[in-house]
């Protein structure tokens, strides 16, 4: 057994996997040591209103570069991927100033439009946030394609001690909502500036990106799936993760999107640690694959079944014993939070396990079924929240239908993802034949 785990250890997938996981478990012992003397400090109101600020940049900043830089890992060649890095930082700039226009113009009908009084003064952080965000995603993209995963780990844990520990500090001094929302704000450019300061003291330092000349209109057409169908999927997936945010403030004000704000975060540990991590590095690896001929079924399959049966104990954890544990871990004005985790934990569980089908969706050719999947998934999350509010006129009966229709949901993607994996294999083979 002992030569088996070994020999398992030395596999480039499985130690790249855990190369992320350990940057991204330290991250997360940082953030779940510091989380009791945060959530006394500022308590669930200003939690809400964070989230409420959080939920509207998590729309806009996934597709700050219109998801080119997914495409960085695609490309054999370098000089693709540095065209796709170009774009991708002129298009994320482009979008940031056009965002600051919409907002020093059109603010205030924005704030109404929107229901976003409690965050207005805050909102012009957004294009910041867009920048940031964008270069993040570059910086991040850059380092899976070219194997630096163990920078990508550092970030990680270096990053959450300086914000988390930031929250702390302040926290004891002035502990309002404006010290958790601008911390927010900064998080992606401080990570991307780690990665690009870290990455130059590696071997890929002496990259230039203007080494050869690439057309910007020749890379954006080769991979204009990206914006045409990627870049509206992540934009109504996130429109779908903040909508329970934005509906609950309305609804049932900050307090309550406090509550679930900490059950999601709290969640999205182990997506984090294990989904994520097993997610950057699957994603090359399936493109290989695909390169090469393999199996790609087999290799979503297998990597499905191992996350389901590395995520069954905590998820299920959390519906056990869910309020009993945010009580005790944040205080006693928590435990509303703990009933709503039970039910995001029953979302997220299959949230957690569909990672490989998601990042192999690009390389099955598969975007426009993806976004057509989401468009699906975010009208069934409106009408489970609705339903919970107008016809029971409860936060936590909305949050329970809202955690079972994304469960069915995610299951229902894994499936369909299997299903085009094998026909995709079959073309090939097809057109191999031929």
């Amino acid at each position: 057994m002992k030569r088996k785990i070994l020999k398992l250890t030395k596999k480039p997938f499985v130690r790249n996997v855990i190369i992320m996981a350990s940057g991204t478990a330290a991250a997360q012992l940082v953030t779940m040591a510091l989380s009791p003397f945060i959530t006394r400090l500022y308590g669930p109101e200003a939690f809400g209103l964070m989230g409420v600020f959080m939920a509207v940049v998590g729309i806009i900043a996934p597709v700050a570069a219109l998801t080119y830089p997914i495409a960085i890992v695609l490309p054999k060649s370098d000089r693709d991927a540095k065209g796709i890095i170009l774009l991708s930082l002129c298009i994320s700039t482009g979008i940031a100033v056009g965002t600051a226009i919409i907002l020093l113009v059109f603010h205030q009908p924005v704030v109404n439009l929107f229901n976003l009084e409690n965050i207005a003064p805050f909102l012009y952080l957004i294009p910041i946030v867009v920048l940031f965000s964008g270069f993040m995603q570059v910086a991040e993209q850059w380092l899976i394609r070219t194997k630096q995963f163990a920078i990508t780990a550092k970030v990680a844990f270096l990053h959450s001690l300086i914000i988390q520990g930031s929250k702390v500090g302040i926290g004891f001094i002035y502990p309002v909502a404006a010290v958790l929302i601008i911390l927010s704000a900064l998080g992606n450019g401080l990570r991307a500036l780690m990665m690009v300061i870290f990455a130059r003291k590696t071997d890929y330092k002496q990259t230039d990106l203007h080494t050869e000349k690439v057309s910007m209109k020749e890379i954006a057409t080769k991979y204009r799936d990206f914006p045409y169908y990627r870049a509206p999927e992540v934009f109504l997936d996130a429109a779908s993760q903040g909508l329970p945010i934005l509906l609950l403030t309305s609804f049932f004000g900050p307090a309550s999107v406090g509550f679930y704000s900490i059950g999601r975060m709290v969640l999205r540990l182990p997506t984090q640690l294990i989904s994520k991590s097993v997610g950057d590095v699957f994603y090359p690896r399936i493109s290989e694959a695909a390169n090469n001929g393999e199996n790609l079924t087999n290799l979503i399959k297998k990597a499905t079944v191992a996350l389901g049966a590395v995520g069954i104990i905590p998820f299920a954890t959390v519906v056990i014993f869910g309020p009993w544990l945010f009580s005790f871990v944040f205080g006693a004005e928590w435990v509303t939070a703990g009933e709503y985790a039970r039910w995001i934990a029953l979302w997220t569980f299959f949230g957690f396990i569909n990672r490989p089908s998601v990042v192999a969706l690009p390389v099955l050719a598969a975007q426009a079924f993806h976004l057509k999947f989401t468009v699906f998934m975010l009208i069934t999350r409106i009408a489970a929240l609705a339903i919970g509010y107008y016809v029971f006129m409860s936060d936590l009966v909305a949050i329970a239908l809202f955690g079972v229709s994304g469960a069915i949901l995610n299951i229902s993607l894994i499936l369909i993802t299997l299903h085009i994996s094998k026909n995709y294999e079959d073309k090939q083979s097809d057109g191999d034949r031929l």
